[in-house]
């Protein structure tokens, strides 16, 4: 196994690391040290990547894991964020929901020999999605409580951000694939 995909095992490995920090209140700063893991997670990504194609590492395993991994580190950050009242559950469906779209998209291109890259859509989107997380998940508002309002009202423009981007990703990407279901038979 390759670096690359260490580095993306790695980061499944750090997900149940992240719930059970997370969830234990009884650790010391535990959303702070939740979010160290998270970041460290989320960064470990861009590190895969970069190593990945350097070094011409690049394997059908890591083509299949990696966004599995970000998915997963994701959508297990915004699932916790739910059962502690931060955000909707609505919201986090749709954002989900939009993953498992573009994912099954993905396959059906892949079995007709097409590779689509992420679009610049979907970049922002993660990388909002990625703001968002970070700002809730230390929970701020209880940090710094004279700052609570201003703090639950960026929180709220960033989950909404999130939301608006993964629709508009959502559109864009099958737009812009259409021909790829067409081509399905």
């Amino acid at each position: 196994m390759n670096l690359p995909n260490k580095i993306t095992i790695f980061r499944v490995i750090l997900i149940p690391v992240f719930l059970v920090v997370f969830y234990i209140s009884a650790i010391p700063a535990n959303k702070w040290i939740a979010l160290a893991i998270y970041i460290i997670a989320s960064l470990s990504d861009m590190v895969d990547g970069k190593i990945a194609r350097k070094y011409n590492l690049v394997t059908d395993f890591g083509k299949f894991m990696d966004p599995l991994a970000d998915k997963l580190l994701v959508s297990a950050a915004m699932i916790a964020l739910i059962e502690f009242g931060r955000i909707p559950a609505w919201i986090v469906i749709v954002i989900i929901s939009r993953e498992f779209i573009i994912s099954g998209f993905r396959l059906v291109a892949a079995d007709n020999g097409i590779v689509i890259a992420a679009g610049w859509w979907g970049k922002v989107k993660t990388a909002v999605t990625m703001v968002m997380l970070c700002v809730m998940i230390p929970d701020l508002a209880t940090v710094f409580p004279n700052a609570a309002t201003p703090i639950h009202i960026f929180e709220q423009i960033l989950i909404y951000a999130s939301l608006i981007l993964t629709v508009v990703s959502l559109i864009d990407y099958l737009v812009k694939n259409k021909g790829v279901i067409k081509s399905y038979k």
